[in-house]
Formats: C-alpha cells, sequence, structure tokens
C-alpha cells in the first residue's frame, strides 16, 4: 500500500486517541497524537471559556499545523488524533455560535486556518467516531482527566451537532463514520478486528482505480 494519512475525528471521549494507538500498532503506522495534558491554557478554558477561547484555539491550530507538515513529510503512513480542521469546524466555530469567541478574534483565527490550511494536503481518509453524550461522560469520567470533570453535558451535545454538520458537509476525501456506542475496541478484539479491516480495506481500495470507493462509509455495530 502507499503511504497515506488517515485522521481520526470526534467528540471529546469518543476514543480517538485509543484507536490510533491501536490502529497504529497493527499496521506499523506513525502516530501523533493530540497535545493536551501540555497544553498551558485548557484548566483555564473550562474555567472561563470566553476569556481563553481565541488563546486556546490559536495553541492547538498551531500545534496541529506543525505536526500536519511533519505528517506529510514523514515516508511512511500516518495516522492523528484529531486533525487541524476540527479545531475551526467545530470548536472554534461552536465557541463562536455560544458567544464565547469575540467576533474580531474569530474573524482574525479563521483567516490565520485558512491561510494555514492553503499549504496543507488533506487527509487519505477521515475515521469520523461519534457516540451519545451519556456514552461520551462515562468515557471521560473513566479516563479521569481532572479539567474535564466538569465539561457542561450541553458542552459535548452541541459539540456532537457541529460534527454532524461538519461531516455531512466534508469535501476533503473520503470518510469512514463509526458508531463506537455499542463498540469497545480494547477488551472485545473482534471489535478491534472488524474497524482495523474496514480501515485497511477502504485505503486499498484507494490504490485500486477499477474499485470504486464510496466517499462515505458507515458502519454500526449492534448492541
Amino acid at each position: 500500500m502507499k503511504k497515506k494519512f488517515i485522521a481520526i475525528a470526534g467528540n471529546i471521549g469518543v476514543g480517538k486517541s485509543t484507536l490510533t494507538g491501536l490502529l497504529a500498532s497493527r499496521f506499523g503506522w506513525r502516530p501523533y497524537y493530540e497535545v493536551v495534558d501540555a497544553n498551558p491554557y485548557l484548566a483555564d478554558f473550562y474555567k472561563g471559556m470566553k476569556q481563553w477561547a481565541f488563546h486556546l484555539q490559536v495553541f492547538f491550530l498551531s500545534r496541529r499545523f506543525e505536526h500536519h507538515k511533519k505528517m506529510l513529510e514523514e515516508p511512511e503512513t500516518v495516522i492523528q488524533d484529531r486533525s487541524i480542521y476540527e479545531d475551526a469546524e467545530v470548536f472554534s466555530r461552536n465557541l463562536y455560535y455560544e458567544g464565547k469567541f469575540a467576533e474580531r478574534d474569530y474573524r482574525n483565527y479563521l483567516s490565520l486556518f485558512q491561510c494555514m490550511t492553503s499549504y496543507l494536503k488533506s487527509p487519505d481518509l477521515l475515521i469520523y467516531l461519534k457516540a451519545p453524550v451519556e456514552t461520551l461522560q462515562h468515557r471521560i469520567r473513566s479516563r479521569g482527566r481532572n479539567c474535564e470533570q466538569e465539561i457542561p453535558r450541553e458542552y459535548l451535545e452541541r459539540l456532537n451537532q457541529r460534527y454532524e454538520e461538519w461531516v455531512k458537509n466534508y469535501e476533503l476525501g473520503q470518510v469512514l463514520i463509526v458508531d463506537t456506542e455499542n463498540l469497545n475496541v480494547v477488551t472485545q478484539r473482534n471489535d478491534l478486528d472488524t474497524v482495523a479491516d474496514l480501515v485497511y480495506q477502504t485505503l486499498k481500495k484507494q490504490d485500486q482505480p477499477e474499485q470504486k470507493s464510496a466517499k462515505v462509509i458507515t458502519f454500526t455495530p449492534h448492541a
């Protein structure tokens, strides 16, 4: 298989980092993880979103741009935990809609984002992990990051809505939508095998022009 660039997208707590690591380990891909613990603004942001929205989003944007450039320079297949596009299309947009991102700061941020992404190649495959808010809250509690424990339910609901809007209109490449509500790739080996095989076969078809690939593929495991 030719070198590929895979990005895993999804709401807080949906399992992006976990799946990134598992797929990287299985296929020998190079993983790139989201910078969370090293973010100097995250704790302040959750205490005062309006005051720290611009600072937080610019930090994420700069780190994501740096990672994106490195991934494109890698000779091997890379897989990324959260893409640069989510910063603008989901998180910043949501903060703006909520009135927590000042108009001039938001426009300035978007100009910076558009300038940066004009130099970047988009992912060969976007894997969008989705789950209801109840599942997200359970997983957030389980992983125990202190700064995330008081995230309002309404905030997660609005992020889910922004994600659905973004993925519905996504035109940068192929999308694999995976409903993770009844999926456990950590404890259920069959679940991981199923997702890994689906990802691999989807990427493989991209290198076979005679096999037409669907733009959007949806996988929903049964309860």
